[in-house]
């Protein structure tokens, strides 16, 4: 029997939600689940921000924002022209076309919903065995007018409950609409038969949407095994290829960041400490860089800290490159926002992972470093200290504790030996909890028993319901 699953998200592909809805439905076809997915997109920006290249090989619908940003106000598009509105945003980031949901009105929400209700009505929303929804969005409101009878199965991935907490702690100017929202997103969680939510956010998502346990499914992110794994690598000819033949980095100004051949000497002899993920304020590139910056005289050998990611234009705060000009850093690296089929090289041309949000939801690089043989250095704090053991797999330190980052990252590259300990450690134990396919299982169970379907036989995969729960 056919069982028909359609998943949304509303945003483009730029984060860390993406691959893992890209991941998690390559998988759930292996468990007989028919699948179509609903995605916003950037044909404009193109690589990984273009729904129709970053999920290749998946049923799609790919919503294009670039009709509304090619209009004076992206958000408002003229109703005559019939596009659909750019989707607001979870973050509010100056000069973004994108903006925090906050300040929308009801007028400007409404019209987000009558868009998604076209899309999800065009998609087949009404047939679907269940609806697989990512974040709380309007796209929850538009699925219970399109399909009222299909069951709703929601996956949060933070960035919402970071909304949330900023709201609760005194909304920011401009956030007129806060308390609508709050309230929308709690109605929304209300309506989902079941929350995926990481372990790290279980108690969050209970107290910033009100939701019970029962509703709450704990699932972590994983890693593609056949993906990332530890191989040999031209490390010097990969950061030539990067950094010197096709940069990609780009300042707060708009101009390349470039490096010459001379440049490489350091990243071909000495310990590569590596960061991926986004430029927004919640990752404190900044505080990495200053502890980078406390650690220089104490490396007994040469060391590098190189950063992946940064979409051009988008990010918070103080950008990274202009702090590390601040900080007259010479040994930082940026090699601007990699496709995700690409990060294995660099995680395999690195010897740390380092991850220096305090608030971070999971850890997604982590796990993919670890994979590759990797420590990890990140804050004792939520999902990563869920996933790291300090001592063994990497090093903690405590979320606001400069000094303690700095002693992690001196440690990594004066003691060679003991940084390959915890990187062998590390990947054995992301091995035996953190693949895909294992949690791609428990998922399946979740959305069976939602759509009310005759259920499998478990398997291994019940390893990923008490994972990293430490």
């Amino acid at each position: 029997m056919e069982r028909r699953l359609l998943t949304a998200v509303m945003f483009s592909p730029r984060g860390g939600s993406a691959h893992v809805t890209r991941a998690l439905l390559r998988q759930l076809g292996e468990f007989g689940w028919s699948t179509r997915l609903v995605s916003g997109s950037r044909s404009d920006v193109g690589g990984d921000a273009d729904a129709r290249l970053f999920y290749d090989g998946i049923d799609l619908r790919a919503v294009d924002f670039v009709p509304a940003l090619s209009t004076p106000d992206p958000v408002r598009p003229p109703a005559e022209l019939r596009i659909p509105p750019m989707h607001p945003s979870f973050e509010q980031r100056e000069d973004a076309p994108d903006a925090v949901f906050a300040s929308l009105d009801d007028l400007d929400f409404q019209r987000q919903v009558r868009a998604w209700c076209d899309q999800l009505d065009e998609a087949g929303a009404a047939s679907a065995d269940v609806l697989y929804l990512h974040h709380l969005t309007p796209l929850n409101e538009a699925a219970a007018r399109v399909a009222p009878e299909v069951p709703i199965v929601g996956h949060l991935h933070g960035t919402e409950l970071l909304m949330l907490e900023q709201i609760e702690q005194g909304p920011p100017p401009g956030w007129e609409f806060a308390e609508q929202w709050r309230e929308r997103l709690i109605g929304w969680a209300a309506d989902c038969e079941r929350l995926i939510v990481s372990p790290a956010g279980l108690e969050r998502a209970h107290r910033l949407l009100d939701a019970s346990f029962t509703k709450l499914v704990p699932l972590a992110n994983g890693f593609d095994p056949t993906v990332f794994h530890p191989v040999e690598i031209d490390r010097l000819g990969h950061w030539r290829r990067h950094l010197v033949e096709r940069p990609t980095a780009v300042a707060s100004d708009g101009s390349r960041v470039t490096y010459s051949e001379r440049d490489l000497r350091l990243l071909e002899r000495g310990t590569v400490l590596l960061y991926v993920g986004r430029f927004t304020e919640v990752k404190r590139l900044p505080f990495l860089l200053e502890a980078f910056a406390a650690a220089q005289p104490r490396f007994e050998h040469p060391a590098a800290l190189c950063l992946v990611g940064g979409h051009p234009g988008e990010w918070e705060g103080e950008h990274p490159v202009d702090a590390a000009r601040r900080l007259g850093l010479r040994n930082v690296y940026f090699c601007g926002w990699q496709r995700q089929e690409r990060l294995a090289a660099f995680l395999n041309a690195a010897d740390t992972i380092i991850l220096p949000s305090a608030r971070e939801q999971f850890g997604q690089t982590l796990v993919e470093g670890m994979a590759c043989g990797l420590p990890g250095i990140a804050a004792n704090a939520l999902g990563p200290s869920r996933i790291l053991s300090d001592g063994e797999t990497g090093w903690l330190f405590e979320p606001d504790d400069r000094d303690g980052l700095t002693r992690a990252l001196v440690e990594a590259v004066n003691d060679p030996a003991e940084r390959r300990r915890r990187g062998g450690l590390a990947r054995n134990e992301v091995l035996h909890r953190l693949s895909w396919p294992m949690l791609a299982g428990r998922l399946d169970r979740v959305l069976t028993e939602v759509a009310g379907l005759p259920a499998g036989e478990p398997g291994e995969e019940e390893a990923a319901e008490t994972l990293v729960d430490r």
